[in-house]
């Protein structure tokens, strides 16, 4: 019984903590489209916060500080913006060439040696190994590198100067003022919380960013299936040309017998040495198939290749689990759980944050001006010097520039962020229409093979064969019966290939390990 829930289910996927993602930072990413994200923002605009000088006394001295010094990470607005995780890209499904004779072997199935590699086996190395998902991996602490960026508050800015220093010196006939020397702290006040909405949008980001990784995590297994599906199919064909050049050998060895007695031609004998022949190349392209299969293995999990291509399976293409729940069940499991929908669903609560950012940073920085020391040197007049401290704010006025433009583009992007969640939900619903309906034809397919095609072409080919060895009928007759069977084989081969991969294609596109 399957539930409905969302989980990590085994083998489909690693279980990873919970969200709590950062916002990525600049440069390109392995993880594909940042979703949710409004791109490159522009800065504040003409005379914005970050063209500010920073005031300084109350009086004359104004420090030419620039204010974006104050702010980290840079003067981008927000959080800087990064691609996000891609899913590794699909291996395309490759045939073993089909050039000889197929028989369906006698005897059972082969799974593999017991101490094979299982597919479950497989996928857990799959996750630890694969060189591609840890290159992808290592995007998430570098996302929460983001967060410790988007965290840091603003400096304070140490300022110092001196004023009224004479050319030379002051007389009576051109009196100064006394030398001024000041010492005053400029600290920011974050007054509309910029430095919360942008750690709450790095932390966001990093959410699409886990989700996104869980997505390349089920893309990987999806090529683990295909190789899987590939080898087990290499398998199952060199047992069938084995099954069929076994039996063309002893064919040939009677023809030989009664073409010795006169009762079959040197022509007889050549068709079937040809048969022959096609069947014993057909296994060597069989084991080279298997070849490309193991060394195909060894890359997604990292293998060296002499291990590679030793290695051994242990798995079936036949199908004896129960079937899967009914569509709609399937459908419900995947828009909850997997996780490239989750990823466009984060992809929303980032734009969310977004929007909180950017209406944040509306109104830049109050600063606060603390003078602690100012020092007025009185030698100059015969009188001592005198000691003061100053207070004083600088609140910039919002009149002109407020932030309208990135607040409208990041308005947009959620709407945006809502469109595109609604089309990969309706991509998720076709995917999984299509996966299930292909499991459900190619299951029907092969009982139908296994119970009304091959019978009938094994008894017809048997009865041929036994009126070709009594000389009752001549090789053209059983031949064409062979080649009616060769066929049959051949098609039950390709639908137990096909059914595994459908069986496999059906887990990837719900996004749970259901069927074995």
């Amino acid at each position: 019984m399957l539930l409905h829930a969302c989980g990590p289910v085994s083998g489909q996927g690693p279980t990873l903590p919970e969200p709590s993602l950062s916002h990525p930072s600049e440069g390109q990413s392995l993880l594909g489209p940042a979703l949710g994200g409004m791109g490159p923002v522009t800065d504040s605009g003409p005379g914005g916060a970050a063209d500010e000088p920073l005031s300084g006394r109350v009086g004359t001295a104004v420090p030419r500080v620039p204010a974006a010094i104050t702010a980290p990470g840079g003067r981008q607005v927000g959080v800087p913006e990064r691609e996000g995780i891609t899913s590794p890209s699909a291996l395309p499904l490759s045939e073993v060439p089909l050039i000889g004779p197929l028989s369906v072997p006698r005897v059972g199935e082969e799974i593999g040696p017991e101490d094979g590699l299982t597919l479950d086996q497989a996928i857990e190395r799959l996750v630890h190994e694969n060189l591609a998902l840890k290159a992808r991996g290592l995007e998430l602490p570098q996302a929460d590198a983001d967060i410790l960026t988007a965290s840091l508050r603003a400096n304070p800015v140490l300022f110092a100067d001196s004023q009224l220093i004479p050319y030379g010196a002051y007389t009576e006939a051109r009196p100064g003022g006394q030398t001024q020397y000041d010492l005053n702290i400029t600290y920011p006040l974050d007054v509309t919380h910029k430095r919360k909405a942008r750690t709450h949008a790095a932390t966001t980001a990093k959410n699409v960013l886990q989700a996104q990784y869980q997505d390349a995590v089920r893309i990987q297994i999806d090529n683990l299936y295909t190789v899987y599906s590939e080898y087990l199919g290499a398998r199952e064909t060199i047992r069938f040309a084995q099954a069929a050049r076994q039996g063309l050998e002893e064919l040939l060895g009677r023809t030989r017998g009664l073409q010795e007695k006169g009762a079959r031609t040197i022509a007889d004998v050549s068709r079937i040495e040809a048969l022959v022949e096609a069947a014993e190349i057909q296994v060597m392209d069989g084991n080279e198939a298997l070849m490309s299969a193991r060394r195909n293995l060894g890359v997604l999990l990292n293998m060296p290749g002499n291990q590679a291509e030793a290695l051994e399976l242990r798995g079936t293409l036949r199908d004896s689990s129960p079937p899967p729940p009914p569509v709609d069940e399937l459908i419900g499991m995947a828009l909850k759980c997997r996780p490239d929908v989750v990823a466009y669903r984060m992809g929303i609560h980032r734009a969310q944050a977004e929007v909180k950012l950017a209406t944040a940073n509306r109104m830049s920085d109050v600063y606060l001006l603390y003078q602690p020391y100012t020092f007025q040197d009185n030698r100059a007049t015969d009188k001592l010097g005198a000691t003061s401290w100053a207070l004083g704010v600088t609140v910039p006025l919002p009149i002109y520039n407020r932030n309208q433009g990135n607040i409208q583009r990041s308005r947009v992007n959620l709407t945006q962020s809502h469109v595109e969640l609604a089309e990969r939900e309706q991509q998720v619903v076709n995917e999984v229409r299509q996966a299930e309906r292909q499991y459900v034809l190619t299951r029907s397919a092969v009982q139908r093979i296994e119970t009304r095609l091959i019978p009938p072409a094994t008894r017809v080919r048997d009865d041929a064969y036994r009126l070709y060895i009594r000389g009752e009928e001549d090789a053209i007759i059983f031949l064409n019966a062979q080649r009616e069977f060769n066929e049959a084989s051949r098609q039950y081969r390709d639908m137990l290939v096909r059914h595994r991969q459908a069986m496999l294609r059906l887990n990837t596109a719900v996004g749970q390990r259901l069927l074995p």
